[in-house]
């Protein structure tokens, strides 16, 4: 279990308890101000405790979503414009306005790990919406796998998503082309 310093303080009374419980391997240090109960955490997990309000997006998400076998480099998390910016190397931040956060967070179970996502439906118009960012061989992996979850996929819900950008009807026009 991830604990802040601030937990700690209370579940063992003092800095110096604290100290004590690590110094005899019941407590580990993970981050500065970040401790644990286990030995081993799962980086994605101290990634969720450091970041709560975050979304994971991006190449991150699709590779959650089982849409490519290309493990990214970094944690591709989303946030609210008015979010302070994460200074963590580990991470690649974006981003967005109120209205186009929220659509399509949905919580999903990573190896064990409740992690905050957008759904495919949304990283359908992601893809859509960076397609001229993405190598080509990575975009036609991704198109390949949208392809063959066609029939699992609510597509109102993409509609739906893609009429809060402004390029909306453009971006269906191009899911109509490649994946449908």
């Amino acid at each position: 279990m991830l604990l802040s310093y601030k937990d700690c303080v209370e579940k063992y009374g003092s800095d110096y308890q604290i100290k004590k419980e690590i110094s005899n391997g019941a407590l580990f240090l993970k981050e500065k101000g970040i401790y644990s109960t286990r030995k081993h955490d799962p980086e994605i997990e101290v990634i969720l405790y450091k970041y709560p309000k975050a979304v994971f997006s991006g190449k991150s998400a699709f590779y959650y979503h089982s849409l490519t076998d290309v493990i990214p480099d970094m944690y591709y998390l989303a946030t609210r414009r008015t979010d302070t910016r994460i200074k963590d190397s580990r991470i690649k931040q974006s981003f967005l306005n109120d209205d186009l956060f929220e659509a399509g967070i949905t919580n999903m179970d990573y190896n064990g790990s409740t992690i905050r996502i957008y759904d495919q439906e949304r990283m359908l118009i992601e893809l859509m919406r960076f397609k001229s960012k993405i190598p080509m061989d990575y975009y036609k992996e991704i198109i390949q796998s949208f392809r063959k979850r066609t029939y699992e996929m609510d597509f109102g819900l993409v509609e739906e998503y893609a009429s809060l950008f402004n390029s909306g009807n453009r971006f269906m026009e191009m899911i109509q082309m490649e994946v449908l």
